[in-house]
């Protein structure tokens, strides 16, 4: 969830749904807050006799008395001041925030949070609204993004004739390392064969797969109940993931993972004679195992391929031990 500020009454809300009890998890996926400042509330609550249920819940003046301080006294007391010089040339540069934290971490060993540079970036910078766009940070094996988008215009050789393409990404959330692959089709059987293809290119199933509600997955798309393609949730089951479908028009949401197919595009694309649509997915193999898998990543500054190879890869679950049969459901 992004970083904001949490106004009184949202804390007070948060303070009786911990009274009713609910966990933190819970209380973070309705979209109050994180679970790191839903655990901040419930140690403060649990000190205060706030949990109690027969106790009353506080005013916003007492919350005010512990939050507004306490915010108050974590921007003076901030980690990122001693790197002020580096933190101001690189936000001149509109070097994103999320990116000087990871480079500080990496290169100087910064055990500041990212708050504390990205409040450091916003006084530089003089911007009013904060950065809504936070970076997520996955463990490996835990996640990957599915992205599908507009390709060029193929010569197929099975069809003999020219073509409409799309590219299927799907991109490791820890290690950035991909699979993607041209089709001519944006049908339910096609994205399923995708997903398929991609599992098994990595020799392996991710416990969720982060989808930004293709009409061949989500029959209906909403914030809180989107309806997921029956096909897709009986494959999903079939290889054991989760589907994790993004709020619609909240971009926000896709966190730190950049788009896969704007990635290709603008990094696989240019100055590339493509003959087929054969032939271009011979050329993305070579690309995604060469090129874009060595290269050094911009968030991660490690190498996805190799990232990938030594850790990611171990952490993925096993494919199923026969080949899963793609099923569509259709009226």
């Amino acid at each position: 969830m992004a970083k904001r500020k949490v106004e009184m009454h949202e804390y007070r809300t948060i303070i009786y749904h911990l009274q009713q009890g609910l966990s933190a998890r819970v209380i973070a996926r309705n979209g109050l807050a994180g679970r790191n400042k839903v655990n901040e509330v419930n140690k403060l609550a649990a000190i205060e006799g706030w949990l109690d249920k027969d106790s009353q819940l506080p005013d916003d003046k007492a919350l005010s008395l512990f939050f507004e301080r306490k915010s108050n006294n974590n921007d003076a007391q901030s980690k990122a001041e001693p790197h002020f010089n580096l933190i101001k040339k690189w936000a001149l540069e509109d070097v994103q925030a999320s990116t000087i934290h990871q480079h500080l971490v990496d290169l100087y060993g910064f055990k500041g949070a990212y708050n504390s540079v990205q409040r450091l970036v916003k006084k530089i910078k003089g911007k009013q609204p904060p950065n809504l766009t936070v970076p997520l940070h996955f463990q490996p094996g835990e996640a990957a993004q599915v992205d599908f988008g507009q390709g060029p215009l193929l010569y197929d050789e099975r069809t003999k004739r020219e073509e409409k393409t799309w590219f299927f990404v799907m991109t490791l959330c820890w290690s950035r390392h991909q699979y993607v692959e041209l089709i001519t089709h944006q049908d339910v059987e096609t994205w399923l064969n995708c997903h398929q293809n991609a599992f098994n290119w990595f020799g392996g199933v991710l416990n969720k797969v982060i989808i930004d509600n293709p009409k061949c997955a989500i029959t209906k798309a909403c914030y809180h109940s989107p309806e997921v393609q029956r096909s897709y949730e009986e494959f999903a089951q079939a290889y054991g993931f989760i589907i994790n479908a993004l709020p619609p028009r909240d971009p926000a949401k896709k966190g730190r993972v950049e788009s896969g197919v704007k990635f290709v595009k603008k990094n696989f694309l240019p100055l590339r004679q493509l003959k087929s649509l054969q032939h271009a997915n011979k050329e993305l193999i070579h690309w995604v195992t060469g090129l874009a898998g060595n290269r050094v990543h911009g968030s991660t500054f490690k190498q996805p391929l190799s990232q990938f190879q030594e850790i990611e890869k171990h952490q993925l679950k096993s494919l199923p031990i026969t080949q899963v049969e793609v099923a569509i459901w259709t009226k």
